[in-house]
């Protein structure tokens, strides 16, 4: 800073009554280290007692240009910007000394400073008012990532590589295996620029841990990798259990899946059959008062329903339909008939209780001579009960038919066909 007072002095021996205004820049280019402070060397000569109007402005590469400082009626403005906690000037102004100092330097502070100065009494040729600074802020390597591409065993071939993500300016790669056996490595092996190292025809003494190490002149970084040579039988078993690992899982999922494809196909099956079984009708169930194959059957109300008689046990013999015949009363009931002559007189016949009463008498009509035909059924039958048991019962005789007797005829006598009540050996009706 010696300079601006030995040239005021040379003004004042010389006698001049005035000066140009000029602006001296101590250095052009100035690097730092990202974290440190800088100060940016500017001050200016003139013979002027008056104020100065001081500015400082960063122009940045791709930016508009950024005021961060000034000076201005005895006042001094720092600008809003991200500057401005960090910047100010060196000397308390006024001064001729202009210098600013930045502190905790980033990679964001590098661009072009520039100083402008003025004066209201002085004059300016070719701006030699203004001064400008070029500031670089290096920064060290970030640590670098290190990985092996290639499989490791015996006689095989690897490649290691070395990456830091940011630097400024770029590194400078190295790599070397560190104790117990320490070992350096030159080109071709190791690419310092690209930061890569090829082991070839592997070894088990090649076994161990590689450091590589990042450096620019801001500063170094390292990362480290070990490298474990294995046999290739080493190397096909651990293939093999992950191949089998993954295998496993892949069945495991596909037992899940399967499982719940079966679930699913069931319950709508389960669906399906439940609304077919909805839509059927129900089917009825078999009375608790219904007899065996055989045996005679009653309706649940005490009421005939209907004829059956087995084979072992018939009470008219098998015969055309001609031949036999059964008649009804006017109240529903079934009795017996069983004309004697061949020539039957057509009679009226008389209503009997119906077999809803409990019994049923059994009626026969009048001959033609007034007389009745005689009943082929014992006297201990006029009365039927329903029974849950086997009685015993007389022995059964099969009527018989009168020659001459025919469907036509009884017709005519006003009888109708119906199915006469049988009684099994058990003694209920069918």
């Amino acid at each position: 800073m010696e300079p601006l007072p030995l040239a005021l002095g040379l003004a004042a021996l010389l006698g001049l009554s005035s000066a140009l205004l000029e602006v001296h820049v101590g250095q052009a280019s100035i690097s730092t280290i990202q974290g440190q402070r800088v100060v940016l060397p500017i001050w200016y000569t003139s013979l002027s007692q008056s104020r100065p109007y001081v500015s400082w402005v960063l122009e940045r590469p791709g930016a508009n240009r950024l005021q961060i400082l000034m000076y201005m009626d005895g006042t001094v403005k720092v600008q809003e910007t991200y500057l401005k906690n960090r910047t100010g000037f060196v000397h308390p102004m006024p001064f001729f000394n202009i210098s600013i100092a930045i502190n905790n330097t980033q990679e964001m502070d590098s661009g072009e400073y520039m100083c402008t100065v003025n004066i209201l009494d002085e004059n300016t040729i070719n701006g030699k008012n203004i001064g400008l600074i070029n500031l670089t802020v290096l920064v060290p390597p970030s640590p670098p990532t290190c990985q092996i591409h290639g499989k490791p065993y015996l006689g095989g071939n690897v490649t290691m590589s070395c990456k830091s993500a940011f630097s400024k300016p770029g590194p400078k790669y190295s790599w070397q295996r560190t104790a117990p056996n320490t070992q350096v490595f030159f080109a071709p092996a190791q690419d310092l620029a690209r930061g890569t190292l090829m082991l070839t025809n592997l070894s088990k003494e090649m076994s161990g841990t590689y450091v590589c190490t990042a450096a620019n002149v801001a500063g170094s970084s390292k990362c480290n990798i070990t490298l474990e040579v294995n046999s290739p039988l080493s190397a096909a078993v651990i293939a093999g259990a992950v191949v089998g690992s993954l295998i496993g899982v892949g069945l495991m999922i596909l037992f899940v899946l399967q499982m719940f494809v079966y679930r699913k196909k069931k319950k709508d099956t389960q669906e399906e059959m439940a609304n077919e079984i909805k839509e059927d009708a129900v089917a009825p169930k078999t009375p608790s008062w219904a007899k065996s194959s055989g045996s005679d059957i009653v309706s649940k109300n005490g009421t005939l329903s209907s004829v059956h008689t087995t084979r072992d046990h018939k009470l008219y013999p098998s015969k055309p339909p001609s031949d036999t015949a059964s008649i009804t009363t006017a109240a529903g009931s079934a009795v017996g008939y069983k004309p004697p002559y061949s020539q039957p007189r057509s009679r009226t016949l008389t209503p009997t209780p119906s077999v809803s009463s409990q019994s049923l008498p059994l009626y026969f009509p009048p001959g033609m001579n007034g007389g009745h035909y005689p009943s082929a059924v014992p006297n201990n039958r006029s009365i039927l009960h329903r029974t849950n048991g086997a009685q015993p019962q007389p022995p059964r005789q099969e009527p018989t038919v009168p020659q001459g007797l025919t469907t036509s005829t009884l017709t005519r006598m006003g009888a109708v066909p119906v199915m006469v009540p049988a009684q099994s050996q058990a003694g209920s009706l069918v």
